[in-house]
């Protein structure tokens, strides 16, 4: 007899599966066996609905070793904070990976897209960020560009941040949260070049379509985490800041469609990717004073990783409702 499926709640995973050190572990394992392990990652199917500002991206793959793997859905529909709706959302269906038996739905309304996004952009600083980056600059200044700060925290002593938004408002407040919820102070600047002046690290998290961080906005030393590129038209990073640093790919074949290096002319010249350096197949960063720069595109491993991890942790707490099917 089948096992009966389980459902959790947004509610239920934010308790479950909270943005610390072992959510950030379990997407560089993920990262790890993208490189090691015959991992399979179809390309993202992409929906776009662009009368009413909408896409919708799916994404999934298949980890060896773990007993289960994710379907995400993840629709983003940007015109819906006008009519009082959050502009994402989603859910995350978990299937058997020996029977391919639905096992949980997990009704996140996108926490653990969020979770695993933050959770990358500290793996990426961790193999590639100085040890001693101190100080941060934070190009956005919206929820991701929190979870971005905070998980940098996690793996760097991050002693004081800087904020640049299009929205000074929103930066204003991200600043004065800094102290209270992170431990640190924060800063606004009234421009990119102003915020990274002297940032030893910088993590770029907007929806731009044209660069806004170039090389000459970037010290040496610095490494930048660039998260903001998802989809083609999206592009925030300068194609000369890609030249002057040493780049490195969440995946290579994913970034040359629809990330930082999709608009670069080095597009087609073989590139790192982070799971290699995780690995110890290719070198992380070389000097004190080279720019790192890591393209995540976000990938159906990070998503069958943290799905499978929120599944091992309410069967182990018993939460989630179940019925049988």
């Amino acid at each position: 007899m089948r096992n009966p499926v389980t459902i959790l709640t947004e509610a239920e995973l934010r308790q479950l599966v909270p943005l610390d050190l072992d959510a950030v572990d379990c997407i560089e394992d993920a990262f790890l066996a993208l490189a090691t392990k015959p991992v399979a990652m179809p390309d993202i199917l992409r929906l776009d609905i662009p009368e009413h500002r909408g896409e919708v991206d799916v994404k999934t793959a298949y980890i060896p070793g773990l007993d289960h793997f994710a379907i995400k859905i993840s629709p983003g529909f940007f015109d819906n904070p006008k009519l009082g709706l959050p502009s994402t959302n989603g859910m995350m269906v978990v299937l058997s990976a020996r029977t391919g038996l639905v096992e949980a739905l997990l009704l996140d309304n996108g926490y653990l897209t969020d979770i695993r996004t933050a959770a990358a952009g500290a793996v990426a600083a961790r193999h590639l960020a100085r040890e001693d980056a101190r100080a941060a600059a934070v190009l956005g200044a919206g929820m991701q560009a929190r979870m971005q700060l905070q998980a940098l925290a996690l793996v760097r002593p991050i002693a004081s941040a800087g904020v640049w938004a299009r929205d000074p408002t929103k930066a204003t407040a991200f600043a004065a949260e800094m102290g209270a919820t992170l431990g640190f102070p924060g800063t606004t600047a009234a421009s990119i070049a102003e915020v990274t002046r002297d940032a030893d690290a910088v993590v770029t998290t907007t929806p731009a379509d044209k660069p806004i961080l170039t090389a000459a906005e970037v010290r040496p030393g610095t490494h930048v985490t660039a998260m903001g590129s998802d989809a083609e038209h999206k592009n925030e990073i300068a194609p000369d800041l890609i030249e002057a640093a040493y780049y490195v790919a969440d995946r290579l074949s994913q970034t040359r469609r629809l990330g930082e290096l999709h608009h670069s002319p080095l597009v087609r010249r073989d590139f790192r990717e982070l799971g290699q350096i995780i690995a110890g197949l290719a070198p992380g960063r070389s000097s004190p004073d080279q720019i790192t720069l890591c393209d995540l595109t976000g990938t159906g491993i990070q998503d069958t990783a943290i799905a499978a991890l929120a599944l091992s942790r309410a069967r182990a707490a018993g939460a989630g409702q179940k019925f049988s099917l």
